[in-house]
């Protein structure tokens, strides 16, 4: 008796190893499988956000004066050089902040200090985008400039958005 409950104890416990391994086994395949599809998935993904900034930062630069040829070509034809106009058109705009008023070009008064231009960005030879803050506040301009025959720099405000806080 005592023999036959060693042998059954012994099949039982093999049956129950053969069990587990075979389980196992099959539940490792499984998850190999599961790993190696989100690995594929996450390198369809890779490629398309790649793609997607690729495609964002040229759209960006699209509207850049840097980028944009006719403009170039506009003020190198009237003798301009295109690095000295930005540098002019910015170096301008920024000397307009002052400590104690807002900028002439924001037509708004700053609620919480005074509103300054930070952002600057030329899209051609006749307009620029730029943002303004006071520091809680903030908002966006749209600006012509024209480049006069005597170098003279003018600068015009044609519209002003001011964000609503939150």
């Amino acid at each position: 008796m005592r023999k036959s409950l060693l042998l059954y104890l012994f099949v039982f416990t093999a049956l129950l190893a053969v069990y587990i391994y075979v389980s196992g086994q099959s539940m490792l395949k499984s998850k190999e499988e599961k790993i190696e599809q989100l690995q594929e998935d996450l390198a369809l993904a890779e490629q398309k956000v790649e793609s997607l900034s690729s495609d964002a930062e040229g759209q960006q630069e699209s509207f850049s004066l840097v980028t944009n040829e006719e403009a170039l070509s506009y003020l190198e034809n009237r003798g301009l050089d295109p690095s000295d106009v930005i540098e002019k058109v910015e170096s301008e705009l920024i000397s307009r902040n002052k400590a104690d008023a807002d900028n002439d070009l924001v037509p708004y008064e700053g609620m919480d200090g005074h509103f300054r231009i930070n952002k600057i960005k030329l899209l051609n030879q006749k307009w620029i985008l730029a943002s303004f803050t006071d520091g809680t506040y903030w908002g966006d301009l749209f600006l012509t400039y024209e480049i006069g025959e005597d170098g003279n720099l003018e600068i015009t405000t044609k519209e002003a958005l001011l964000y609503t806080p939150n």
